[in-house]
Formats: structure tokens, C-alpha cells, sequence
């Protein structure tokens, strides 16, 4: 009778019986037109893409199959499939798309035009444009609630938190934050959402049921002067107990806890860190870092910087598949 070598080791203790899963991880390098390609086990490039000009804003779609990317010099969304790495087609975006988010349930697509202070609301499927919605000036940042009815758009300008209906396409709050917001992020049960803002140099916390900011979150590095403090991408865990900032030009990720909004810790990362994602497990988070040419990972359990990848030149965004 032959033995299953790997299931007497796994009984033996010689090897643990669940591996951790490996995703694919995708970065887009705002000067040399490419994504990097990562797999999140080897944490090593696997491919690079020619994309188009200037891409910033990544995500891939609910189901791990396509791949989508503001291409903004292009003035278009691409979209890839994740299994070939080639382009299936392009979506209508209006000029400028730099950030956006997909609905919960994988349709529609919502993409702030900077150049035009408009969010597009495009349908994935028919690939047609269902609204474009007025905002403030220079809009940046989207989030969508998890329950998929209100979209989040910030303006740099204007400084404020747009609320927008996803029903109606209009704005029914404002909400006033600090200067040149960048990015905005739901908590995972949907009661809170969090905005940086670059040049104000905080977090601000909002009650979303309220529509009322309850707290900034401030930072203070010794050494650092503050105007180099720049908060950009956000990440929450899943159980909410840790926000993870993003702080541009401190080279630092800030570790926040959830509930006081005390920072934690500080974690040396790259330079001008500016975009992040977790692994759907939550095991790694990984930071892009412009200036440095590389992307960080940090061990989520641990928080602990375990690695730099070199990828693209100033890489901007950053996205992982969901399965």
C-alpha cells in the first residue's frame, strides 16, 4: 500500500495541513505606463503590462476576473482580463479619471473626473455612461457603503465630503473636512467613514448615520516637520479594530486603533507612501511608495514591514485579486 507522503506530514506535524492562499497583486506605475504583477506568496514580480499613459486608480472586479485601471492621460477606464493580462476594452470616464470605486454588487462603476469636478457613473456591462453627477472642485477620492447606497466623493478644493444618493445620483450632504482631501473609506459594518486630508495633515472621522464629524485623527513624528505629514490612502480592518494611514512624504504608515483613534505606531516604509490594499485574508497589506520605486508589505498580525519589492517607476495604486 503506498502512503500519502503529504498527508502523513501534515498528521505528524511536519508540515501545517492549511497552506495560505496566494493572490495576485497588481500596482500601477504612474510614469512608465505599466502594472506590476506580484504574486502575494513569493512576494516577487511575476509580469509587467503596457498600459497607457499616466495610470493611477486599480481595482478588479468582485468576481477576480477583470481588471480595471484609470488610465488618466488617456482620459479612460481599461480593462484587462486577469488570466490573459490583456486589454478587453475601455470604458467612458470623462477627463482625468484618477480614483473610483465599483458598487457592491460588481455594477455600477463610479469614477471622479478631476479635471471636469464630476463622478461618472458608468454601467460595466452595457458600458454605458447612466449619470454624471456635479461636485466639488477637483474631486478625488470615492467610497461606496458597504450596504451600496451612498457614494462618497471628496474634493480637494472645496474640502469637503460629498454624500451622494446611489438612486437618485444626487448629492443630499456635505460634509466640511480639512484641507485637500484625498481619500475616504468605510468602515466594514458601514457606521463610519474616514478622510484624509493631505495638506491638513489629519483623518477625519465621521458618523455616517449623523452625517457629523466625531473626531480628527492628528499625527506627530519626532524629528519630522509636520508639513512633510501628508495623509493619503487609507485601510480599515475588517473587524474595524485597526486603521491603517498612509503618510505621503513621512515615509511612514501610521497604525490607529479603532476605537480611541489613538496612533499606535508608526511603521518605516518606502518613500511618499501614498496607496494601499490588504489581501483578502488580511494577512499583508502593501503600500506604494512613488518616490522609492517600490512597494512595502506589512505582516497585518504582526505590524511589521517584512519586505520592499522593487517595481515600476512611481507606482500609485494598488490592488489585489479577491480570490
Amino acid at each position: 500500500m503506498k502512503l500519502n507522503i503529504a498527508c502523513l506530514a501534515a498528521l505528524f506535524g511536519l508540515i501545517s495541513p492549511s497552506i495560505a492562499a496566494a493572490y495576485t497583486v497588481y500596482v500601477t506605475n504612474e510614469k512608465d505606463n505599466t502594472v506590476s504583477v506580484l504574486d502575494s506568496e513569493t512576494l516577487e514580480v511575476t509580469d509587467t503590462i503596457n498600459v497607457g499613459q499616466r495610470p493611477r486608480g486599480i481595482l478588479v472586479s468582485k468576481d477576480g476576473k477583470q481588471l480595471y485601471i484609470c488610465v488618466s492621460d488617456d482620459d479612460t477606464v481599461k480593462v484587462f482580463d486577469t488570466a490573459t493580462l490583456k486589454l478587453l476594452h475601455t470604458l467612458p470616464s470623462g477627463p482625468d479619471p484618477e480614483q473610483f470605486i465599483l458598487h457592491p454588487s460588481g455594477n455600477p462603476l463610479y469614477i471622479a473626473n478631476e479635471d471636469d469636478n464630476l463622478v461618472t457613473v458608468v454601467d460595466v456591462e452595457t458600458q454605458l455612461v447612466l449619470a454624471e453627477i456635479p461636485v466639488g472642485v477637483e474631486p478625488e477620492g470615492v467610497a461606496v457603503s458597504p450596504d451600496g447606497k451612498v457614494v462618497i466623493n471628496t474634493s480637494e478644493t472645496t474640502n469637503m465630503a460629498h454624500f451622494i444618493d446611489t438612486g437618485s445620483y444626487e448629492i443630499f450632504e456635505n460634509v466640511l473636512v480639512d484641507q485637500r482631501p484625498r481619500y475616504a473609506q468605510f468602515t466594514d459594518d458601514g457606521a463610519l467613514l474616514f478622510v484624509s486630508a493631505e495638506i491638513g495633515g489629519t483623518v477625519t472621522v465621521i458618523d455616517v448615520a449623523k452625517h457629523e464629524v466625531i473626531h480628527k485623527i492628528t499625527f506627530e513624528i519626532p524629528d519630522l516637520p509636520d508639513e512633510t505629514i501628508q495623509p493619503v490612502g487609507i485601510k480599515v480592518t475588517a473587524d474595524g479594530s485597526t486603521i491603517f494611514v498612509a503618510l505621503g512624504p513621512a515615509n511612514r504608515v501610521a497604525v490607529v486603533d479603532g476605537k480611541s483613534f489613538e496612533v499606535l505606531d508608526y511603521l518605516l516604509v518606502g518613500q511618499r507612501v501614498w496607496q494601499m490594499a490588504f489581501t483578502p485574508d488580511q494577512k499583508y497589506l502593501f503600500t506604494t511608495n512613488g518616490n522609492s520605486n517600490d512597494i512595502s508589505v506589512i505582516d497585518v498580525e504582526r505590524l511589521k514591514v517584512i519586505k520592499s519589492i522593487q517595481v515600476g517607476q512611481q507606482p500609485w495604486g494598488v490592488a489585489v485579486s479577491p480570490n
